[in-house]
């Protein structure tokens, strides 16, 4: 891509009206348009970031076995009535409208129920299970306080994925391998090391919820974790049977803010019971098939990295889903040229900045927008046939002949 054939601009000044330093800078830096408080565009460079987000997340669900669909987002209220989740008062981020000719629809903040009623024309028999599907979709939710940029919106790009089981050790059997692939999700997205599986009340379906909880100052939850993160508590099950339960003490534990970019629930029969969700087992008796239900938040995932390892002078994306690997930049006439000769041949990972500026406006645009390298090609440097390479995160510059520039 050419920087000068791009509609977006950069802006000298960061946007008052965002608090936290990744939204600011994903604004400033033309990743994302606010339309209103919790309300965000996506612009070229923004949709490549999350594309790149959910190809890391479809190949390791499609290596569990799971199967991608698209749901409605429309959403009958007879089925949520079945559940007693309709009702504002017992599910209060509704977004709901109403139709031409009568009655209410709603926008969808999660797909339980109609997944549950769609899987009623293709579960029949033990033989059909296990069975998983996700889908990467927006959702709604009307939230009271939307804050930190993308990291809480009111409309939201989320992964959901819904599995169906036989039995609870079938389920079990899924729900591994859910983490693990997610696990393998995040450790691919460049947060590994600073995501952590936690413990989060299961609500009135388990006992026990997960969480993936990355370790950010401006993140909304308070988690607690002893000297080695082998126990990770969310707060709101810090009690004295829970902390017996796993043999730690509540002053070996220290606590700090971080951000929920996963869960994992067990649903057991929350919704195929009521909603008539049955399978014939082995003995020909019918039961309610037994589920669970898998988050990520991939637009809030994007907020969270952008606000996890920005500095002063911008974003700094890791390699795997920066928007471009590299920012190539051609200083003096003979050096812009042979930029322009190396834009030709390796276009899809380069961003190539042709635009009349200074260098030290294409060298601050390149740190604000957060490119992992910075390539310069100019006059100085082509006279031992040579570019030189910033790395974003490091700040570390080397040399590289010009022969053995691979983008």
């Amino acid at each position: 891509m050419k920087f000068s054939e791009l509609f977006v601009k950069t802006f000298h000044e960061a946007p008052k009206s965002e608090e936290a330093r990744g939204a600011k800078f994903l604004v400033q830096a033309g990743y994302i348009h606010k339309e209103l408080a919790g309300i965000y565009d996506y612009l070229p460079f923004g949709l490549r970031v999350l594309e790149k987000i959910k190809t890391i997340i479809r190949e390791e669900l499609n290596k569990i076995g799971s199967q991608e669909i698209l749901l409605s987002t429309l959403q009958n209220p007879e089925l949520w009535g079945k559940t007693n989740r309709w009702d504002i008062e017992k599910m209060d981020i509704w977004f709901k409208t109403e139709l031409a000719a009568g009655g209410e629809l709603g926008l969808a903040p999660t797909h339980e129920e109609p997944l549950t009623e769609l899987m009623k024309s293709y579960i029949k028999s033990y033989k059909d299970l296990p069975v998983a599907a996700y889908q990467i979709q927006t959702k709604f939710r009307n939230e009271l306080r939307a804050k930190s940029g993308i990291m809480r919106g009111r409309e939201f790009l989320m992964k959901d994925m819904y599995s169906f089981s036989s039995s609870e050790a079938e389920h079990e059997e899924f729900y591994h391998k859910s983490e693990e692939a997610y696990a393998k999700i995040y450790e691919r997205l460049g947060i590994g090391d600073c995501t952590y599986r936690t413990f989060a009340s299961g609500g009135v379906f388990a006992k026990y919820s997960h969480e993936f909880q990355t370790v950010v100052e401006v993140g909304e939850d308070t988690i607690w974790h002893n000297a080695d993160w082998s126990v990770v508590l969310n707060e709101e099950v810090m009690q004295d049977e829970i902390l017996a339960e796993f043999d730690v003490k509540r002053e070996e534990l220290e606590s700090t803010r971080a951000a929920e970019v996963g869960n994992i629930f067990t649903l057991k029969d929350k919704f195929s019971r009521p909603l008539g969700l049955e399978f014939t087992d082995r003995d020909g008796k019918k039961q309610p098939v037994f589920m669970g239900c898998y988050g990520i938040g991939v637009s809030r995932v994007m907020g969270v990295i952008a606000e996890k390892f920005a500095d002063e002078k911008g974003l700094v994306w890791p390699e795997a889903i920066a928007p471009f690997k590299y920012y190539l930049v051609g200083i003096g006439e003979n050096g812009m040229e042979k930029a322009a000769e190396l834009y030709r041949g390796h276009s899809e990972e380069v961003l190539f900045d042709d635009r009349d500026l200074r260098p030290g406006e294409k060298f601050a645009d390149a740190e604000l927008i957060g490119i992992p390298y910075r390539v310069v090609v100019s006059d100085k440097t082509l006279k031992n046939g040579e570019a030189e390479i910033t790395e974003r995160k490091s700040g570390e510059t080397r040399l590289v002949k010009l022969s053995d520039l691979t983008f």
